[in-house]
Formats: structure tokens, sequence, C-alpha cells
């Protein structure tokens, strides 16, 4: 299935067909997440693990429900032959070309390497969601109105991550945690000077009682 995400099927005359479980969306959206959190770590980023991990599960979550049931209700309006789950399962599997796109670009530091990536899989794997709708949707207006969007959304997406990610997530700690925040020191407290004569007197009525 994870093959059959990046293999776009020219096939109008009968709709096509769309695994109907979430176990494969889900394990690629959480790789997704250590994808990102890889990525900030081997950026100039400080490290706070409980926001980074809040951040990046957010943010990937929020996308694969947000889009999927945005795309849903347009394919609603548009008499498209899908439901919720085969919506979540196509969106979660087209996150796969943006999986391997990040993975190999965050190692690998050159735009243009990202740029070829970004067509050729992150392409291969919208054409192959595009191309899904176009065989379970009926009219020109109504394919050219639900496939764009759904192509847009998930380029836009990918573009997002690669650049303007890591730049929101640190607007976010620096709004949460202050920037430049200075490591976390324990100041010992100060303890009163004890004079000698009330160490004397402590100490021979420590004699006498013994």
């Amino acid at each position: 299935r994870l093959l059959e995400s990046m293999i776009p099927v020219k096939m109008i005359n009968f709709p096509q067909k769309i695994a109907g479980e979430l176990y494969g969306p889900l394990m690629l959206v959480f790789t997704l997440v250590a994808i990102l959190l890889h990525g900030m770590k081997t950026s100039d980023t400080i490290i706070r693990e409980g926001t980074l991990m809040g951040t990046a599960i957010g943010t990937c979550f929020g996308y694969w429900l947000g889009v999927s049931s945005f795309i849903y209700f347009l394919a609603y309006l548009c008499n498209a032959q899908i439901t919720m789950v085969q919506m979540l399962s196509l969106l979660g599997y087209g996150l796969f070309g943006h999986c391997i796109t990040l993975f190999v670009t965050y190692n690998i530091h050159f735009h243009s390497l990202f740029y070829v990536f970004w067509l050729g899989v992150g392409g291969l794997s919208t054409l192959r969601m595009v191309a899904v709708l176009v065989s379970r949707t009926v009219g020109h207006t109504q394919r050219l109105i639900l496939c764009g969007t759904l192509a847009a959304l998930h380029m836009l997406f990918l573009l997002y991550l690669h650049f303007a990610y890591h730049k929101v997530v640190e607007g976010i700690l620096d709004t949460l945690e202050g920037p430049n925040m200075p490591p976390f020191q324990r100041v010992a407290r100060d303890i009163p000077v004890v004079s000698n004569a009330v160490l004397n007197t402590t100490a021979k009525a420590v004699a006498l009682t013994l």
C-alpha cells in the first residue's frame, strides 16, 4: 500500500479501490512527527521536548484530520463517492511522500534537492490521490474544484514543513518560554551567621544535660 500510494493510476471508468483501514495512515502520521522532531534537533533550535512534541503532533494530526474533513465536505458537495474513513486513509497514505522528502532533505541540506523531491516524490503521491478522486467524481467542474483544492493543500503543506515550520516553532518557544532563556540554576540559600557566644552556650547546655 505504501508503494501503491506513489503510483498514480489513470482509470476513470469506474471508482478506484481505497483501503478502508487507518493503521497505516496513523503510523505514517506518527512517522512524520518523528521526522519533524529529528529535523528540529539537527537544526540550531534549543530543545524543549514537551513543546516540540506537542507542536509536531498538533501540526501533523491537525493537517490529517482537518484537511480530510474539509475535502470530505467538498466531496459531499461535488457528489463524489467517498466516505470519511476512505478519505482519512487516502490522505494518510499520501503523507508517505512527505515523509520520504523531509527525511532526505533534513539530512542533506540542498534546496535544489528538496525541489526535486517536492516535485517528484511529493508530486507522485499527490497525483495518486487526485487520480482516485477523479475516478470517484462525475463532472469536469466538480473534479477541477475537488482535485485542485486537494493538490494545492497537499503540496503547500510540504513547502510549509520544509521552510516555515521551524521558524513558527521557534516563535512559539520564544513566546512561551522567552528568548535566550538562561539555564535553570539552583541558588544556595543565605545561612545566617551564628555568633560564637551562641555556639558556646548551646554546647554548654548539651554538656550539662549529658
